[in-house]
């Protein structure tokens, strides 16, 4: 006896209409690995968040004074109708908040850092995190552990320096904080400076496959310049000294008195960095090590909550732009289905995708796409942002979900793929559907009439897809 309940299909892109919506609690595994926990010590995340907007308290309010005094149409623009941080405008706010222009500036280079403004081109206008601030813990969070990723542009490199040097310094500090971590307490710099040395002496050896003396920065075998001392750590001292002033800075670690102490949040997000590399090494399905289209095959047949692990897990091994980069890249290829998971990808990486994704709202084999997922990047309701587009690009987007379908899928669910459609009859949806030249259009028409029971409708449908074809 065979059932009569349809397969259940783990192909999804897009969202049903609110009414037709099946319990999504049904259809989803629980995580195969429970949610970790910080070390024992850590505060409350609501408590860390308190600190974070107490050490951002002077990038939030020059980012709130110029999303009130800067905002489009509002009385007290600058000049030229932009809201750029110009010397005029940094002198008009520190007149306002009565700081000096000197910190107006430094708070506006931190707020642009910690998400709380973005820059797009000469204009400026607030970000998402400054809307939430106030009431989300998580965006506090996000926006303080943005401004800890950029620590290196927090303050400027000191002079004198190569900058294959201070690269090296950079690419070195995560190992620096993962000792102090694990110390969970103050620790000599003479200590960390030994350390940073040999780890620049790593990277070095890695990247030249040159075996260095430790400690000298030196090719093992060869002879010792006449004024040999301990040059390297002499070389590296200020940088490292740079670095640790620069993490004091954004609140990452105490530094002075010969000794640095990671903070709470210091220690705290190291944790998370820590653990974003755990989450790497343990990639549910395997596809960590794949290019952006090869993991997107893989995780079609994941379901929901398995795909968004495995899209955590590609991401947290790479660098962020170049995986946006790959993931658009895959959603610009001819495969449907991938560009619909290309974007569910990007949901996941959120805020730092908005700028490419923006990019790309001129694309129109993209464009559907970027709009919804902008809607819901910026606190539009999933099940409502289909309301952005305009009649014909929901039918595009029609056209190239069930192009998928027909590709991936089965044939019932093709046939159910009519519910998404805005059209109310089919004759009206075959109408638009050819009017909005889709690539697929033909295709998908074939496979729509080969699959529905009804041979009334199935006719009309052959019919469409031959006018289609020919031209009529």
């Amino acid at each position: 006896m065979t059932s009569r309940i349809p397969r259940d299909s783990r192909l999804r892109l897009v969202r049903p209409r609110p009414l037709a919506a099946a319990p999504r609690a049904v259809n989803q595994r629980r995580p195969r690995r429970p949610a970790p926990r910080p070390p024992e010590g850590t505060p409350a995340p609501a408590e860390l968040a308190g600190m974070a907007r107490a050490g951002l308290a002077g990038a939030v309010r020059v980012a709130r004074w110029a999303d009130s005094a800067l905002g489009p149409g509002r009385h007290g623009a600058t000049a030229d109708g932009k809201a750029t941080l110009s010397d005029a405008t940094a002198e008009r706010a520190a007149a306002d908040l009565g700081l000096s222009v000197a910190r107006i500036r430094a708070d506006w280079d931190t707020a642009r850092l910690a998400g709380l403004v973005e820059v797009h081109g000469d204009s400026a206008r607030p970000g998402w995190r400054l809307r939430a601030w106030d009431r989300d813990d998580s965006a506090v969070l996000r926006g303080w552990v943005a401004l800890f990723d950029a620590w290196s542009l927090a303050s400027p490199e000191p002079a004198g320096h190569e900058p294959a040097a201070v690269a090296e310094v950079v690419s070195a500090m995560p190992q620096v904080l993962s000792f102090l971590q694990l110390s969970a307490g103050p620790v000599p710099v003479e200590q960390l400076l030994d350390l940073l040395q040999q780890r620049v002496t790593e990277l070095r050896t890695e990247r030249c496959e040159v075996a260095y003396e430790p400690g000298t920065g030196r090719p093992a075998g060869a002879p010792a310049p006449a004024d040999a001392t301990p040059a390297a750590d002499a070389a590296l001292a200020p940088l490292l000294d740079w670095a640790l002033r620069a993490l004091a800075s954004v609140g990452a670690l105490t530094y002075g008195g010969g000794q640095a102490t990671l903070t709470p949040l210091g220690s705290w997000a190291v944790w998370v960095k820590l653990e974003q590399i755990c989450v790497a090494a343990q990639s549910p399905a395997g596809n960590i090590e794949q290019a952006a289209e090869d993991m997107l095959r893989g995780c079609a047949q994941l379901r929901p909550n398995a795909a968004r692990a495995e899209y955590r897990a590609w991401l947290a091994a790479r660098p962020v732009g170049s995986a946006v980069t790959e993931l658009i890249d895959a959603a610009r290829g001819d495969d449907a289905l991938l560009r619909g998971l290309a974007f569910e990808a990007l949901r996941v990486v959120g805020a730092p995708a908005e700028p490419d994704v923006r990019a790309v709202v001129r694309e129109p084999a993209l464009r559907p796409y970027a709009l919804l997922w902008l809607a819901e990047h910026d606190g539009v309701d999933p099940e409502d942002a289909h309301e952005v587009l305009t009649r014909e690009e929901a039918t595009w987007l029609w056209v190239d979900t069930a192009a998928a379908v027909a590709d991936h899928g089965e044939a019932p669910m093709l046939v159910r793929h009519l519910e998404a459609a805005v059209q109310p009859t089919v004759p009206q949806l075959l109408e638009e559907v050819r009017a909005v030249g889709h690539p697929r259009t033909v295709q998908v028409l074939v496979a729509l009439a080969a699959a529905h029971p009804d041979p009334a409708l199935a006719k009309a449908v052959r019919r469409a897809a031959f006018q289609v074809h020919t031209g009529g």
